[in-house]
């Protein structure tokens, strides 16, 4: 008897339990919410998730809770006795057949604070539409959702099908959720300050204090020195301010609804914890101390100013980095590597070094004016250092550039089969472990021959940018020797016909440990990583599922379309993993040259360029994560 009452208790048990972790409908919204959870990936911040599952062998449908069960493979295994291992999972449930197949998995999606469901499968699951539409219509007549529920296409083959009109399901792409997305996780993290509201025209006289967090009604051109940053508009993902934010390691978002927000009105001007995640924020008011950031000594820059040639860069110059800048060293190591990878770099890659700089900067209309803003003891004088800023710009502007430089360059370059050249900075003080530099200095064209856009015009106005009020104010926040700065050239063949663009992170930054890389491109030469108001980018994980490495196990999972592209994919499969591939091997060869024992990921710049759609790399640089 004691025995019989045991097993019916265990049973009993069992089945209360199993009731909390999975079901066969969801009736409600109120049902929905006791088995959502986030999903696997952060690509969008506005998105709660229940995960499905189809048993074809039983023809039962199964809806678990995803915040205690993670993946469908732990379901299924644990649920469903299921038997096989991972890899076989993998490639008989994601296959392109129903052959083989047990279950059919997917994601229930609901966009945040609005109506608006969406069904999405992996972007590695190659099901066949017939069974897509299947699927969806078994999910739709389970659920409450009714005819609400859209089928949300984010690889490249549901692409494909949906333009050749095989889709008989209502589908959506990106642009369907990137209308609904109020806030955005720019840098995660957590800090305390008092909270001011400035507009960005008023950045270029005031200056923020230190310890406060600020709110802007727009994207800043130079990052304020402050606890951190609030700006109403969303950003590229690979945007310069979140570059530089990350460098900064300084929380900040974006939020649309900020001026309706009464408890953010309600806490200006008051000590406040501001804390960003990947899907929400917190803030209140603190009675926490502001810990005071302690900038250490002054970093010295190495400048070594005695090459007084043009460089080639061909070949790799010998401890280049010291008279030529980082930049024009990696292109060079860039350069090596392209001999035994498939794909171009920019042609007639010369560097001019330091020297030339150094010694334009000697001219006694110049260096008074750089030794006054070194010794002012006013630093948060915005208005005056602006000015002297200038000052030291127009100067630099103003003087005759060497004219032994400008005949080296006309001779070199006399014979290129390119008139039109980007001369690009290459301090030394960009592009290193720990400060990146993206934005701050400018790159100008120069055509030879041209009387307007003359070399001498495009290497001042280079040379001038070392004196911009963003990067003057980096270095000097990042407690960098403002007397040691110097201004190398990258110059090579400019691009009038780039068909895209885009910038490379060799790491997949939406899913913790899972592969990829993630990539931003954007429609000819319109900038990714300062877009213009209202633009979006195309972004896409790109990855190996099963660690393979041909094409047909290449897998793509859109974040975003194009808005400028009519939403539609800028890169066809095979350059996308042509990208993948590339840059993977980038990252590698470039730990070797910068002789790092350990692997972190590389920002590439990239263009797509000419009626043979040639992949182009610009540019590649340590990736400072936080």
């Amino acid at each position: 008897m004691k025995k019989y009452i045991y097993s019916l208790f265990f049973l009993f048990i069992l089945t209360t339990l199993s009731a909390q972790r999975f079901t066969a409908t969801i009736p409600s919204y109120e049902a929905y919410k006791a088995f959502k959870g986030k999903p696997l990936s952060d690509k969008f911040s506005n998105i709660e998730s229940v995960k499905v599952i189809y048993d074809l062998r039983k023809q039962k449908m199964y809806y678990f809770n995803s915040s205690l069960i993670l993946l469908h493979f732990d379901f299924v295994t644990n649920y469903l006795g299921y038997s096989k291992d991972l890899d076989v999972f993998n490639n008989e449930n994601y296959s392109d057949t129903e052959k083989n197949r047990d279950f059919l998995l997917g994601n229930l999606n609901h966009i945040k604070g609005t109506d608006k469901w969406i069904f999405e499968l992996a972007a590695s699951d190659h099901m066949p539409i017939p069974l897509i539409e299947r699927f969806f219509n078994l999910v739709k007549s389970s659920t409450f959702i009714g005819e609400k529920l859209k089928f949300y296409l984010n690889n490249p083959e549901m692409m494909v099908g949906f333009q050749q009109g095989k889709f008989k399901i209502q589908c959506v792409k990106s642009d369907y959720i990137f209308g609904e997305i109020k806030y955005q996780e720019v840098v995660h993290g957590s800090n305390i300050g008092i909270l001011k509201k400035y507009k960005i025209k008023e950045l270029e006289t005031l200056k923020p204090n230190s310890d406060e967090i600020i709110i802007l009604d727009g994207t800043p051109d130079i990052l304020p020195n402050v606890r951190g940053i609030i700006v109403s508009e969303l950003q590229t993902p690979l945007s310069h301010l979140v570059l530089l934010g990350k460098n900064r390691k300084i929380p900040i978002m974006a939020y649309t609804d900020i001026e309706k927000d009464n408890n953010i009105k309600n806490l200006l001007s008051k000590k406040v914890e501001l804390k960003i995640q990947v899907d929400t924020f917190f803030i209140k008011e603190t009675t926490k101390k502001i810990s005071v950031k302690i900038v250490g000594k002054k970093k010295k820059l190495i400048i070594d100013n005695s090459v007084t040639e043009l460089v080639s860069l061909s070949s790799i110059p010998k401890k280049g980095v010291n008279y030529i800048g980082s930049k024009a060293q990696n292109m060079a190591y860039l350069i090596a590597i392209s001999k035994e990878i498939p794909f171009k770099t920019p042609e007639d890659a010369y560097a001019i070094p330091f020297y030339f700089y150094t010694k334009h900067i000697q001219n006694p209309s110049i260096s008074p004016l750089i030794a006054e803003l070194i010794a002012y003891p006013h630093k948060d004088s915005t208005v005056w250092i602006n000015k002297q800023l200038k000052k030291i710009r127009d100067a630099i502007k103003k003087e005759n550039v060497n004219p032994v430089l400008i005949a080296k360059l006309n001779e070199t370059l006399k014979n290129a089969k390119f008139k039109n050249f980007r001369f690009r900075s290459s301090t030394n003080a960009e592009d290193l472990d720990d400060f990146n530099g993206a934005g701050l200095y400018d790159s100008k064209t120069g055509i030879l021959g041209d009387s307007i856009k003359t070399f001498e015009k495009a290497i001042k106005q280079v040379w001038a940018s070392v004196w911009n009020e963003a990067s003057y104010n980096e270095r000097e926040l990042f407690g960098i020797d403002q007397q040691n700065i110097a201004m190398g050239v990258l110059v090579h063949r400019s691009f009038p016909d780039e068909l895209a663009n885009g910038v490379i992170i060799t790491k997949n930054l939406f899913r913790k440990n899972f592969p990829g890389i993630t990539v931003n491109i954007q429609k000819g030469e319109n900038s990714v990583v300062k877009p213009e108001k209202g633009e979006i980018c195309e972004q896409f994980v790109a990855y190996h599922f099963n660690d393979g490495k041909d094409e047909t196990d290449f897998e793509i999972d859109y974040t975003s379309n194009s808005n400028l592209n009519n939403n539609e994919p800028l890169l066809s499969r095979k350059e996308m993993s042509n990208i993948f591939n590339v840059s993977k091997k980038i990252e590698e060869k470039m730990y070797r040259y910068w002789r790092k024992n350990q692997f972190h990921p590389v920002d590439i710049e990239f263009k797509i360029v000419g009626e043979k759609r040639h992949l182009y790399i610009k540019q590649v640089r340590p990736f400072n994560d936080q």
